[in-house]
């Protein structure tokens, strides 16, 4: 496949967006949550196309989507994940899919365990050096063309535009390849390493390891 070109989003993709939202994840830990495309993207894409439509960005090749990057500055309404979580579990009635009802029971379970081991728990990263976040999602025909490194460089040179000190973002441990990737694009870990509840990935537990990339002059500072 030749390079792809990134652009920013337009109204017009958005049916075709939300048809690659269901693909792009192939072959990651997180392709799938519980079971249910419509309801994940009512959390992890169409808010953002709603909320903040000038953060989102979309890799093109011969004008087909093949990638996509929805993100936030941290500045807007874009309502937080939990209540996203609890509005699609509400609207899509997903308590009463078996699927998704083993996932969200098994969920509670986690936290609750987590909570009595006093373990740290999985959440968003509230901290004024990295207001900014982001999803990414590259179809896997299209990983090596350079789109994923290009919608990054083209979010971050939004984020500088826009102010914004710095960016994080939230991937698994148990992902080396989204890791490593990030790693290449100037993020580093920040933070402990929560188990994500509910969430198996070739039967075992997934962690949430946060990553974070100062935008500013001076080098990144993490802990």
């Amino acid at each position: 496949m030749v390079a792809t070109d990134v652009r920013a989003y337009r109204e017009e993709d958005r049916a075709e967006l939300l048809a690659l939202f269901e693909s792009a994840g192939e072959g990651a830990p997180t392709e799938t949550l519980w079971g249910d495309p419509a309801s994940e993207a009512d959390v992890y894409l169409t808010p953002y196309l709603d909320h903040e439509p000038e953060s989102v960005l979309v890799a093109v090749n011969e004008e087909e989507l093949v990638g996509y990057l929805v993100g936030s500055t941290g500045r807007g309404d874009l309502p937080s994940e939990d209540e996203l979580l609890v509005r699609a579990v509400r609207s899509h009635r997903l308590l009463l899919r078996r699927r998704a009802l083993t996932f969200f029971s098994r969920s509670m379970l986690d936290a609750v365990g987590d909570t009595l081991r006093r373990r740290p728990r999985a959440g968003a990263l509230d901290d004024p050096r990295w207001p900014a976040h982001l999803h990414i999602n590259v179809q896997r025909r299209a990983r090596g063309t350079g789109a994923a490194q290009n919608l990054i460089a083209a979010f971050v040179h939004h984020l500088r535009r826009e102010g914004v000190p710095g960016v994080h973002l939230q991937t698994l441990v148990e992902n080396p390849l989204a890791v490593r990737f990030f790693s290449a694009q100037g993020f580093t870990q920040h933070g402990p390493t929560p188990r994500v509840p509910g969430l198996r990935h070739e039967g075992r537990s997934t962690h949430q390891l946060t990553m974070v990339r100062s935008l500013g002059t001076g080098e990144d500072v993490t802990h």
